[in-house]
């Protein structure tokens, strides 16, 4: 009899447990809905194709319609619009510069992770004089350095990319350079992982009838752009990178050029004629470029001791950090991908975060090096101090 009951019991749990899991399943699936049904209606693009003929075929979304264009491909640079959306084509083919280090005697500014935020990326630059009013570069010789991230979360993405697709041309052009490193986001997007894709894009995709990430496939033109980007670059005494360096590349004694090389002959699984595996797989898991976090293990390890529990990652020591310096032949690592309230440092300096939440949509902050010194810019244009921690 007692066993009868307990049978009963685990049969009422088990089937009340089901119906909570699949009501908060349609929960979120009817969330998830509504948020793409209550999006007014979309305009997005342009998303540019090279065909068969070498023509661009470009789309746009206006006001939830789709338009089409092709245009011969004569000479560039090239000119597209439609609803108010345009954007100037340098080339059917983005060249990939081998390049990693540079050095000269330039400021260099750096920032990280957009995520969308157009409007306010653009007022931090113009407060801070990488562009002008008129959006145009005005950073001289200077080198800007972005750590990565464009994609996800914002409603903006595709305008981020076209204004820093062009202007790392009139960079170019004026003697300066942009560096555009990869972000975790850049890959998982052209891999198709698209757990943090704004509805915006969804109902882009779903409009065009195309996965997402063939928006952004090798005959597009930004997609071909992204894939001539490095996972890392050098300038004068400091190496940026997306997440960081693991230690580890430092006791194997890998270099810059071997780390970037395997890392973008791995970039997209869907492109790749074997699985990932080894260390290329290892250069695109938790302890690789793009989603390194052991700089900022500390600052976890405090925020789960006050939760009453304990991080295993401890992260990398001052010893490591001295380590990782001396064989890459820098003072400093600069890494985005791990929120801060405003640019900071750890490890004394060494290393700098230069990801000031500028995915929140209220705040952002550039770092600037010129002649061995180093400051934050404000969202206003106000020089601050770069505190070390």
């Amino acid at each position: 009899m007692f066993h009868s009951f307990y049978i009963n019991l685990r049969s009422i749990i088990l089937t009340s447990t089901l119906l909570l899991a699949s009501s908060l399943s349609t929960l979120a699936y009817s969330n998830e809905k509504s948020k793409i049904e209550t999006l007014p209606p979309v305009d997005d693009g342009p998303y540019v194709f090279v065909n068969e003929q070498q023509q661009l075929e470009s789309y746009w979304l206006c006001q939830g319609d789709v338009i089409t264009r092709t245009t011969e491909a004569v000479s560039f640079p090239l000119s597209i619009s439609a609803c108010n959306m345009p954007a100037d084509i340098h080339a059917l083919r983005s060249i990939e510069n081998k390049v990693l280090e540079f050095s000269g005697d330039y400021p260099v500014a750096a920032l990280s992770d957009f995520h969308g935020k157009y409007d306010l990326m653009i007022e931090l630059l113009t407060n801070n004089k990488i562009i002008d009013k008129n959006k145009n570069w005005a950073f001289g010789k200077g080198h800007f350095v972005i750590t990565g991230d464009i994609f996800d979360r914002g409603d903006k993405v595709t305008e981020i990319l076209w204004f820093l697709y062009d202007l790392e041309q009139q960079a170019q052009k004026a003697g300066g350079d942009i560096h555009l490193t990869l972000g975790n986001h850049e890959v998982m997007i052209l891999n198709g992982d698209l757990r943090y894709l704004h509805p915006k894009y969804v109902e882009t995709a779903k409009q065009l009838d195309k996965p997402f990430e063939q928006l952004f496939s090798q005959n597009s033109i930004i997609g071909n752009w992204l894939r001539s980007k490095q996972v890392l670059v050098k300038v004068n005494n400091m190496l940026f990178a997306h997440g960081g360096f693991h230690p580890s590349l430092a006791t194997e004694q890998r270099s810059l050029v071997e780390i970037n090389t395997v890392f973008k002959e791995s970039l997209v699984k869907s492109e790749l004629e074997q699985p990932r595996a080894g260390w290329a797989k290892f250069l695109h898991t938790t302890n690789g470029p793009i989603w390194y976090r052991g700089y900022f293990a500390a600052d976890r390890e405090k925020a789960t001791s006050a939760k009453g529990a304990s991080s295993k990652d401890k992260g990398a020591t001052s010893k490591e950090i001295d380590l990782l310096l001396k064989h890459f032949d820098v003072e400093n690592l600069i890494v985005g991908h791990t929120s801060q309230k405003q640019i900071e440092s750890r490890y004394q300096g060494r290393v700098i975060a230069i990801d000031s939440s500028i995915k929140e949509g209220h705040y952002g902050e550039v770092l600037f090096i010129e002649q061995g010194k180093k400051w934050r810019g404000s969202l206003s244009g106000k020089v601050l101090p770069l505190y070390h921690q």
